[in-house]
């Protein structure tokens, strides 16, 4: 977002309690997709745009360590799940989206060796998705935009938004103590994202659901792309790292509190589908909040009710972070609003 303005030709404070992409940009799958979207068309539409506005950025950077167009896999070994992703494949193949079913044994000779899938087990390949280092793209383009002289306020939070008597935000006060004029506030807080609205008095409601990220270190990756295994999602991290995530395992957190024993039952599925990780180790574990906006969609754009704050909230952050910043970079700017945008804005909440 803030690269978006900035690059437009605006003036640009970033500002961050921690430091950029060290908040829920590294704790992701960062799976860039949208075949897990097809929960209603618009959505699906918006995450595709999603795709390619990566696919314009990785060409317009050049070639960075931080996009991985490699693809994603993903199977089941319980036919009921199998025979729906099936299904959502068809569905998905008649909107043009491309994907091929394969059998184990091809994925093994072909994309992935390394795997234990069986023989015969109908495996779905997406050959147009990919995986994003979320860290290192949000430094990235921070980076480029501070180094170009946008000013940032990293290791502190906001505090306090001022209105002013015409209701319109005006200023930024920071827990350092500094007051900032402003012509406009971009709330992209991801999990305070509720909190930031609270500030103009406005309420975001957000769901609550935690996940549990691990990385392991290896000697060498054993594996080239994203996947979606029956009970373990994994995915290369770069040189010497291998991500894992579970839903089975998110299920446990309440009744399991420590981070290190839900990392041990996901390096153990990992080994299952693995064999070659067995001499992987665990180097990072961290439960996150997931940024979620109640009704599971995205809140991007104006609030009407107060001129000058805008939202741009949403799971999916990976995917869908290059199009939202954008999209809005144009709204903010020219007051153009994309019909893109039109089932996600802000303003539904109002009702």
């Amino acid at each position: 977002m803030g690269w978006n303005l900035w690059r437009r030709g605006a003036e640009v404070v970033f500002i961050d309690a921690g430091q950029p992409g060290e908040g829920v940009s590294n704790w992701s799958f960062s799976w860039v997709n949208a075949s897990s979207k097809t929960v209603n068309r618009s959505y699906y539409d918006l995450n595709v745009a999603g795709m390619a506005a990566h696919r314009e950025l990785a060409d317009s950077l050049g070639r960075e360590t931080w996009w991985h167009p490699t693809g994603h896999l993903r199977w089941a070994d319980v036919p009921a799940v199998e025979a729906k992703l099936l299904e959502t494949a068809e569905l998905l193949a008649s909107w043009d989206y491309r994907v091929e079913v394969c059998t184990g044994a091809e994925v093994r000779r072909r994309l992935e060796p390394a795997l234990t899938v069986p023989d015969g087990t109908p495996v779905l390949f997406y050959p147009d998705e990919a995986w994003a280092h979320g860290r290192q793209l949000v430094e990235s383009l921070v980076g480029r935009a501070i180094e170009s002289g946008a000013v940032h306020r990293f290791g502190s939070e906001v505090c306090d938004v001022g209105i002013s008597a015409d209701g319109r935000v005006e200023t930024v006060a920071l827990s350092d103590g500094r007051r900032l004029d402003v012509d406009f506030v971009v709330n992209a807080a991801g999990p305070s994202a509720a909190r930031i609205a609270g500030l103009v008095g406005r309420h975001l409601p957000m769901r609550v659901e935690p996940g549990v990220i691990t990385r392991l270190g290896c000697a060498e990756v054993p594996i080239h792309r994203a996947m979606h295994t029956p009970h373990i999602e994994i995915r290369p991290d770069g040189e010497g790292s291998v991500v894992l995530h579970s839903r089975e395992v998110d299920a446990l957190i309440d009744t399991e509190p420590d981070p290190a024993e839900l990392a041990r039952q996901l390096h153990e599925s990992a080994r299952q589908v693995v064999p070659d990780l067995r001499d992987s180790w665990i180097a990072q574990t961290r439960v996150a909040e997931r940024p979620i906006p109640g009704d599971g969609f995205p809140s991007v754009g104006a609030v009407p009710a107060v001129p000058g704050y805008y939202e741009a909230v949403t799971h999916s952050g990976i995917t869908l972070g290059p199009l939202i910043g954008r999209l809005l970079a144009e709204e903010i700017l020219t007051g153009n609003r994309d019909e893109l945008l039109a089932d996600f804005r802000p303003e539904r909440f109002l009702r």
